[in-house]
Parts: structure tokens; sequence; C-alpha cells
């Protein structure tokens, strides 16, 4: 869900090509944004408000735990999670799945939707600052926010445990390059997929199956990273969770490396390497 906000709000509307509320806002949501009689309790597009309130098409909601491959008991946590329906599609799906809402409108209708669909209890929603709120026991993270809140999210995301997955409803995060991007069909919404990486960057000593240990030194960015050591340069390095792999160079010589990253040691078939100290 997207945040409605207060203030600068003539910029927010025009950068994001939003409507500005005004008396007739309500009628501009279609029975697809707007479809339980819980958002008529709690309307929240009424003036008063900066910004028009955009909901995520449901097609596009389904689309999203698709994308993250949500799985029944996993955890999944909805960053600005508005009307909820992120949070009860997840719950119908057998997730464990929560909302972070400041808005107290959004979040009664959150709360109000989960018992008008029986999903009271497997669905739970939180009135909070997701700038407060930890949610590092998530196993997928939602979101549909503003670009600049995604930017200031995203060192706590990296933060995560390796293999988290984290999808975005139309904004990137920043240089941090998607895993994988997909326009939703039958629109024009972009979602983004990225996989927290595990932490590589640092002084490591391979010892391969045969023949002598090796010490490179590898710089990382996000799921990407290289390095050297003497003679051998470390090569189209790349992580997708905890998952690593890169290939060796020894002058002419190269061979590749295929394994998973352990806290400071990483396991592969024949070969391990531990993290210097």
């Amino acid at each position: 869900m997207m945040h409605s906000f207060r203030g600068a709000a003539s910029v927010l509307a025009i950068s994001l090509g939003l409507v500005v509320a005004g008396p007739a806002a309500a009628q501009l949501y279609t029975e697809d944004q707007r479809p339980s009689a819980c958002h008529k309790k709690y309307d929240d597009t009424g003036p008063g408000r900066d910004v028009i309130y955009v909901p995520t098409r449901l097609q596009t909601v389904e689309r999203m735990l698709d994308f993250a491959e949500v799985k029944a008991g996993e955890s999944l946590v909805d960053l600005g999670s508005g009307d909820g329906r992120i949070v009860l599609a997840a719950a119908k799906r057998g997730a464990n799945a929560r909302g972070i809402e400041l808005d107290e409108g959004r979040f009664n209708i959150a709360n109000c939707w989960a018992q008008e669909l029986g999903l009271t209890g497997k669905a739970r929603f939180l009135q909070a600052n997701i700038f407060e709120h930890n949610f590092s026991d998530a196993a997928v993270v939602t979101m549909y926010l503003l670009p600049g809140l995604n930017i200031k999210l995203r060192p706590i995301v990296l933060d995560m445990r390796p293999g988290t997955r984290v999808v975005s409803h139309a904004f990137t995060m920043g240089d941090w390059e998607a895993d994988r991007t997909e326009s939703v069909a039958g629109s024009n919404q972009t979602i983004y997929l990225w996989i927290v990486p595990a932490k590589v960057g640092g002084s490591w000593t391979i010892t391969p199956a045969s023949g002598a240990p090796v010490t490179v030194s590898l710089t990382q960015q996000y799921q990407k990273f290289e390095g050297s050591g003497g003679s051998v340069k470390v090569a189209k390095g790349s992580l997708r969770g905890d998952q690593i792999s890169f290939t060796l160079v020894d002058g002419a010589a190269s061979r590749d490396y295929v394994g998973r990253v352990v806290g400071d040691r990483i396991e592969g078939k024949g070969w391990t390497a531990v993290r210097s100290k």
C-alpha cells in the first residue's frame, strides 16, 4: 500500500502522477481497489487528505505474492500495509502475515476487513512507524512506498537474514539492482524482487579440493563481488541469498566455484573457504 503524506502535497502529487484529494476523491476508486464495506465505514479519502491514497490492484497483489513464492507458514511483513489487502491475501495462502501501518483510518479498515473475511488471528496489523518496528523475522517483505523511503529502508533490509525476499510495487531500491523485474500482465504496473545477499566482503582463505590454499580479499556491492590475492583474481562473483558462485582466475587457468555461505565459512562441493579474523 502507499502511504498518504501531509506536507509538500503538491510536489508529491505531481511527481507521482496522483490526484490531490477533494470532495469527489472517493469516486476515483474502482471496485477492484475498494472492494469492502469496511472502506465505507472507515473512509479515508475525504477532504483534509493532501494526496489521494493509492491501493495496489488485487491482481498485482496476487502477482507480488507469486513473485516472492510465499509459502504457508512463512513470515510476511507488509510495510505501509494500508487497508491490509497484501497481508490478507498472504494469510489466505497460509503465511504468518502482519502489516505495519501508521494511519489510524487504514489500520481500522484492515482490522475490519480481516474480520469480514474471517481472517482475524491469521492476519495481524500494527499501528506503528515502519522505521520503529523490528521486522527482521520476516522471510518476505512487501511494500508500495515512495522511492525515498525505499532508499531509507535499504540498509535495514540489507542487514536481514540472507535469502529474505523483498518485493516492491512500482519503485526500485536505487542502485541496488533487482534480482528480477516484471511488468504485471494487463496493466502498466511493475514489480521488483530482491534477494538479500550474504555479506562476503573481506579476506577469505579458499582451500580447493586439490592444490594449496589461497587468500583473497573480496569487495562486495550488493549481490555482486570481486577480488584478488597475489596472482589470483576473483571474477563473476554473484550471490543469491546465501548461495554463492564465482570464478577463480590464475593466469591462463580458471575454475568455477559454487557453494553456500554459512557465517564465516563457505561450504562447497570439495572445497571450503574461511573468513580471516
